[in-house]
């Protein structure tokens, strides 16, 4: 999800529905491909091989961007600009290779950043080939962001998400590829001979359909083959060594990561990041986050209309008659506008980041369930990928009824500013604004002023979107928006990833999956046993993709679908195609667009520097200026320091921490917390912008069962002079006492 907030972002700055005679062909193809409410059945076949049929390989990397100073991503909103952080991020990297063919090999990357990038991975594929030559190619190697709203911005390459973070961050971007690098070397570098597992399970209430009238667009028929309208169902590929040991596990389940809400201003992985840490801290308890060699990756999948403030959206207008009401179930209004009507998490009564922590545990508790039961399925199989380019400005293509379709130059509508309820928009813009007639004409007169104005076939491409930014056709300084985008998949045995370059609402995501099973099937690639799941965001950030049904009512995901209302058939119709480049004895290449034009180096970035840090008067850089309290601590206490700080741009401190909780054991300090622990938050407080002064405060919540003894907390720190060098320091607090 990319939400604008125009109430600060603009002061910076025809094809008829085919789906009724298409209606028995797909129910036809539906039930081919075992088109069920449930989970996929998977049957269980022998144990694992003894000699290892894959090579398999897992990193970590931290990717975390500056924590201060910089919006973050996802929200898009100029006021959410980081103060500090709560959970770094991270990227994971898990290589598998076909042991009886090396040169066949997938590279799977799960970052905690927002959504993948063709500018990032572009570098990121440039420094692998110098690195490791035709190892890891653009066809092999999949970049999937998990979607979290708390990462640092800035780092997309197209301007219009740029907006909101003045431009672009280099040492975001540069923060992602390093720690994106660190994770696959250490993936390449651990290849071993392993098996890989398959497993599900269904998981209830860790999500939610935030656009519930758009689903109910959708034929009547296909909606009574599901008993929710979000999908429920956890995939897990668990990694083992030979000897049968786990290395690691990716799973799938579709849920936004929207836990934190937009107020929020502390760095963190949202409830993904939470999941991962659970699973890794589960195995290995005994390691620091980040030094971990289990790896677990919590990946994003048809997330579209998913949301995980599960309590649903209510009116939060005080002084209102409507306040604490549900909201308009069409609109998602509250009095006919959309900025009072926000979701609610589980732990609203406590704070979103409760919320966070129970789908975060929701999503690790069911993947425990999955692979410490004994009814995984062995993978076994070739290791295949295939990828293209494709232009979705103009491609044509024919529907399954024979009839022309083509999707569009990049445009969104009106809805789009009307954002969602994981984070409203402003202004009388609301969702599901179908009509030609903008509610607002002083819109009209000030979108011309923004993007070109659309022609009358850009319209009727588009129709029923009313058009708000005409995107597509907004090449200065650069491209506002992405034209081509990245088609691609990845097999390994009977498990086949649709990586796809946007976000499938829940519906487009079953019609995909199904649509591509029973092509994998029918082509003879692979027999029932198919397992098909979608990854994405990925690669290129191609905003949403809905069904026709659901872009017609032009609620945000349809007035997101940028290519227009063929989006959907025009994937199905293109990863259809590359299907038979999966197949075990598949040879050659397919023909492709060309790449999209690199736009990194046209960047410009507003951020200014950091110009000098002091301490104030009679003071030094580290120093305590509100100290722990006295007498004894206990679990569910929250320790509290606060430290004469500097800019934590100046270092940031990648694969380290800004601070450690320390415990005293035989005389040594001992770490026991670093920022990484969910338990711990840094939060940086510029005093004086003229004088350089700032402070730092350090917290750290108890957890049960912390053991009793004696603590102090210390931040590391780095400070500026006015000459640029940069000096590190720390600071110690007073001991304390855990009773």
């Amino acid at each position: 999800m990319y939400l604008p907030s125009f109430s600060t972002a603009l002061a910076d700055s025809a094809f008829p529905f085919n789906w009724i005679h298409d209606a028995m062909r797909l129910f036809v193809m539906y039930l081919a491909a075992f088109f069920t409410a449930s989970p996929p059945v998977i049957e269980v076949y022998g144990g694992s091989s003894s000699n290892g049929e894959y090579l398999i390989g897992l990193g970590i990397g931290d990717v975390t961007g500056p924590v201060v100073e910089t919006n973050m991503m996802g929200y898009a909103f100029l006021p959410q600009t980081d103060t500090g952080l709560h959970m770094r991020q991270r990227s994971r990297a898990f290589i598998v290779v076909d042991a009886s063919n090396p040169s066949e090999r997938v590279l799977f990357i799960n970052s905690d950043i927002c959504m993948g990038d063709s500018g990032i991975r572009r570098t990121i594929l440039s420094s692998l080939q110098s690195l490791y030559g035709d190892l890891y190619t653009p066809a092999n190697t999949a970049l999937v962001g998990t979607h979290a709203h708390s990462g640092v911005g800035g780092y997309l390459e197209n301007l219009l998400p740029q907006v909101t973070s003045l431009g672009y961050v280099n040492e975001t971007a540069a923060a992602i590829v390093s720690g994106t690098l660190k994770a696959i070397a250490d993936a390449h570098n651990s290849l071993v001979p392993g098996n890989i597992k398959l497993g599900n399970t269904t998981l209830l209430n860790a999500n939610r359909n935030r656009s519930p009238s758009a689903y109910l667009a959708n034929p009547e028929w296909e909606r009574a083959m599901y008993e929710e309208n979000q999908d429920t169902t956890v995939t897990v590929l668990g990694f083992e060594n030979v000897g049968g040991d786990a290395m690691g596990l990716l799973s799938f389940f579709p849920v936004h990561g929207t836990s934190l809400y937009e107020n929020n201003t502390l760095v963190s992985g949202d409830n993904k990041g939470m999941a991962a840490w659970m699973y890794e801290s589960y195995i290995e308890s005994s390691s620091m986050p980040g030094n971990n060699s289990f790896v677990a990756g919590f990946v994003q999948s048809n997330v579209g209309d998913t949301t995980p403030n599960t309590l649903g959206a209510y009116c939060e207008s005080p002084g209102k008659p409507w306040d604490g009401q549900p909201c308009e179930f069409e609109h998602s209004t509250c009095g006919n506008r959309t900025e009072d009507c926000h979701g609610r998490g589980p732990g609203f009564h406590i704070s979103d980041f409760e919320s966070n922590r129970i789908i975060g545990q929701a999503q690790f508790e069911a993947t425990r369930t999955v692979v410490e039961n004994s009814n995984m399925t062995t993978v076994s199989g070739s290791v295949k990928s295939v990828h293209v380019y494709l232009d979705m400005t103009t491609y044509t293509f024919t529907l399954p009824n024979g009839t022309l379709a083509k999707t569009c130059p990049a445009a969104l509508g009106y809805s789009f500013a009307g954002g969602t309820t994981d984070g409203p928009g402003a202004f009388d813009f609301i969702q599901g604004d179908n009509s030609s007639q903008s509610q607002n004409p002083f819109w009209e007169v000030v979108k011309r002023f923004i993007t070109p104005a659309p022609s009358e076939e850009q319209i009727a491409c588009h129709y029923p979107k009313p058009i708000l930014l005409n995107s597509g056709y907004n090449h200065q300084p650069y491209d506002w928006s992405p034209g081509t985008v990245d088609v691609q998949m990845l097999r390994v045995g009977q498990f086949v990833i649709l990586v796809m370059p946007g976000e499938l609402t829940t519906m487009a995501g079953r019609r995909m999956r199904d649509a591509l099973r029973a092509r994998l099937i029918a082509e003879g690639v692979l027999d029932d046993r198919a397992y098909v799941v979608i990854a994405g965001p990925a690669n290129t950030y191609g905003h949403y993709v809905t069904t026709r049904e659901e872009y017609s009512v032009q609620r945000y995901e349809g007035a997101s679908t940028i290519f227009g209302p063929a989006t959907l058939d025009a994937y199905i119709n293109k990863y259809s195609e590359l299907v038979p480049y999966l197949a075990t004895n598949a040879t050659g290449i397919p023909s492709s667009n060309a790449a999209p034009p690199e736009q990194t180096s046209k960047a410009i970035s507003l951020q200014t520097s950091v110009v000098v840090d002091n301490p104030p008067i009679f003071k030094h850089f580290g120093d305590v200026l509100i100290d722990v309290e006295s007498g004894i601590y206990h679990a569910g206490d929250t320790v509290a320091v606060r430290f004469v700080g500097a800019n934590p741009r100046n270092n940031l401190r990648l694969d380290g921490t800004f601070l450690t909780v320390d415990r005293q054991l035989d005389g040594e300090w001992v770490v026991a917390r670093t920022d990484s622990h969910p338990s711990t938050t840094y939060q940086w407080n510029r005093t004086s912008k003229v004088l350089g002064t700032s402070t730092v405060d350090i917290r750290w919540t108890i957890e049960d069962e912390t053991p009793a003894g004696t603590y102090r907390i210390t931040y590391y720190g780095d400070s500026k002079s006015l000459l640029g060098s940069i000096s590190a320091f720390t600071g110690d607090s007073s001991t304390f006492t855990v009773g």
